[in-house]
């Protein structure tokens, strides 16, 4: 019995926290109830409180999934075979321009999306936030000093530096793509980037 209610309890969960993602990175944290969420899932309100003591806490481990399979991605991205770092880097912004759409990210925007907001509102979620994004800037950072290893990259500045000015660069253009409803300010953020990598814009 525990071992066929373990699977589906962590499908459950995954459920309801995979629902969140998509609603939620539409429309923010605050505007959605947990009703929506729920009867979204298919879930009964009783199987949330299950797995979440409460919304901040289930924002907290939204945060938290979603962090995991960016960093994931980001991985992946960072040990393509046959190319270079510089390629990657490339790949991996160029990935960042097409899944931050302004349209409609489906839950693939949630640290943009939530970010500003959610930091106000509850100390366990801006810290989920904080632990993401230095999980971002430490690969954005090893992969530009193994470039630099490597002879694609020819950097003066430290990784470390770089790659927080870079993740920032990128956070605030998503913004304004949000705001002006247009691709553009991520076109001016890519030959922003390539200028400081010395990349081929």
């Amino acid at each position: 019995m525990n071992s066929a209610s373990a699977p589906e309890s962590s499908d459950v969960r995954e459920k309801i926290l995979a629902t969140g993602q998509r609603i939620m990175g539409g429309k923010g944290f605050s505007a959605v109830g947990l009703n929506e969420v729920l009867t979204a899932a298919g879930v009964p309100k009783g199987s949330f409180y299950h797995y979440f003591g409460s919304k901040d806490a289930f924002g907290e481990a939204l945060l938290e999934d979603y962090f995991t399979s960016y960093l994931a991605d980001m991985d992946r991205t960072f040990s393509h075979p046959g190319q270079t770092k510089a390629q990657q880097l490339t790949a991996y912004f160029q990935a960042w321009k097409d899944n931050q759409s302004f349209e409609d990210c489906q839950g693939k925007c949630l640290a943009v999306k939530l970010g500003a907001e959610v930091a106000d509102l509850s100390a366990n979620m801006r810290a989920a936030l904080k632990r993401g994004t230095a999980g971002i800037t430490a690969r954005l950072a090893q992969a530009i000093q193994q470039g630099i290893e490597e002879g694609s990259l020819t950097l003066d500045d430290a990784p470390d530096t770089l790659a927080q000015s870079l993740y920032q660069l990128w956070l605030g253009v998503s913004i304004m793509v949000k705001i002006v409803r247009t691709p553009q300010p991520f076109d001016n953020a890519w030959r922003t980037t390539a200028a400081i990598l010395n990349l081929s814009p």
